[in-house]
């Protein structure tokens, strides 16, 4: 997908460091990943700074945590090749930006997400009465407008969350977009663009404003992008006066609608830390055969030769998603015939789980033995990560008149 800048979209996604990574993660998150990033220009990174907002009385864990997490995300597939991986502490201007939108944010935007009261109520054993649990969808909002990501994966209950950054975008450059004598920089940016290009977007654009034309902006938004004569601030001035606003310093995002991750966990709920039910992704092998064998199966198979219904059996849900139809057709017919005991049919997905966990382990080896190799990575992508951001910045604050040489 191409954005209006004539390059591929950027996509922005984060991941907090809060504990080792489980299959929920690989299956939810990180294949996903992998897909995005042979189709857009992606950036992913470690949100630490995002762990302290609940786990800040273990920030001692939290560069650990960072390191394997960075190792993992590698052994699954994602690529500093296709990618720029980074972690959040490491790139300052997110605090700057996150700190500068604050000032005109109003209270009642934080307070209405709805997971903020909902994470309260879900992690009732920590204190997150505190400002930056409060203020950490902002702090989101900093760090996906930073690099003007146009999509943003997520989950449903996540669109909130992208919401109120498309309204804080929104809110800033209505306050700082319109600098001064606005329309007469504009319509001299216009005059750049040559005799029949200039007669074009004003056309364009008049069909826009007057006659609602979403066409006619388009070709106007097509028009700009082809321009190679104008600077990067007339192009910015020039798409926001195509709606009849100021500049767009700050870009927009969308929501890039992700299916909801609902990967079992080792009790059948949805796979969480939080839960006491997962699987790491580099759990050891023993660990996770005696843990699958001691999964809860259908309650009315008390016996072996009791009959029983797979769909009432967590064991199925895993079955979904590692064996294939044969083996499903098995499982229902010998599971309700009582033709196979439970241990019968846990044996498959005990192989094709310790057989992705093995493939995942020896990928990650290579980083574990030399821990060299994942901080270059991180290295890199640190610097291009700062230099996108410190080029918002300079707009940022040149917008707000915060530039003193």
């Amino acid at each position: 997908m191409i954005s209006t800048a004539g390059q591929p979209q950027r996509v922005l996604s984060g991941m907090r460091p809060t504990g080792p990574l489980h299959l929920g993660h690989y299956h939810g998150v990180l294949k996903n990943w992998i897909k995005l990033q042979h189709e857009y220009d992606c950036f992913f990174f470690v949100a630490d700074w995002h762990a302290l907002t609940t786990h800040y009385d273990e920030s001692e864990k939290i560069a650990p945590y960072t390191w394997d997490m960075v190792i993992d995300w590698l052994a699954a597939g994602v690529d500093p090749g296709h990618a720029t991986l980074f972690i959040q502490s490491l790139v300052p201007q997110h605090a700057e930006l996150h700190t500068l939108l604050s000032m005109f944010t109003p209270l009642s935007w934080l307070e209405r997400v709805p997971s903020y009261k909902d994470q309260q109520e879900k992690l009732k054993e920590r204190d997150l009465a505190t400002f930056g649990f409060l203020g950490y969808p902002l702090l989101q909002g900093a760090d996906i407008l930073i690099y003007r990501a146009g999509l943003v994966p997520v989950g449903e209950d996540q669109v909130p969350h992208v919401e109120l950054t498309r309204e804080v975008a929104r809110r800033f450059n209505y306050l700082f977009g319109r600098d001064p004598g606005f329309e007469k920089k504009a319509e001299t940016a216009v005059d750049k663009l040559g005799k029949k290009p200039a007669k074009l977007y004003r056309k364009l654009r008049g069909a826009y404003l007057e006659q609602g034309d979403h066409s006619a902006l388009e070709k106007a938004q097509a028009l700009l992008t082809d321009q190679q004569n104008l600077t990067h601030g007339d192009v910015e001035r020039l798409f926001g006066y195509l709606e009849g606003g100021g500049r767009i310093i700050l870009q927009e995002p969308e929501a890039l609608l992700t299916q909801a991750s609902k990967f079992p966990g080792l009790d059948g709920q949805k796979m969480s830390k939080s839960y006491h039910n997962t699987i790491s992704l580099r759990d050891d092998p023993l660990r996770v055969e005696k843990s699958i064998r001691a999964m809860p199966t259908d309650p009315a198979r008390q016996r072996r030769t009791d009959p029983g219904d797979p769909e009432k059996c967590p064991v199925w849900q895993l079955h979904q998603v590692y064996t294939d139809e044969s083996v499903h057709q098995w499982v229902q017919e010998g599971c309700t015939s009582a033709g196979i005991g439970c241990v019968d049919c846990k044996q498959p997905v005990i192989d094709k789980i310790l057989s992705e966990l093995a493939e995942l382990a020896e990928r990650a080896q290579p980083y574990v033995e030399d821990s060299t190799m994942v901080r270059n990575i991180i290295a890199d992508g640190c610097e291009k990560a700062r230099k996108v951001a410190e080029d918002t910045m300079d707009e940022v604050r040149r917008s707000m008149g915060l530039e003193y040489y």
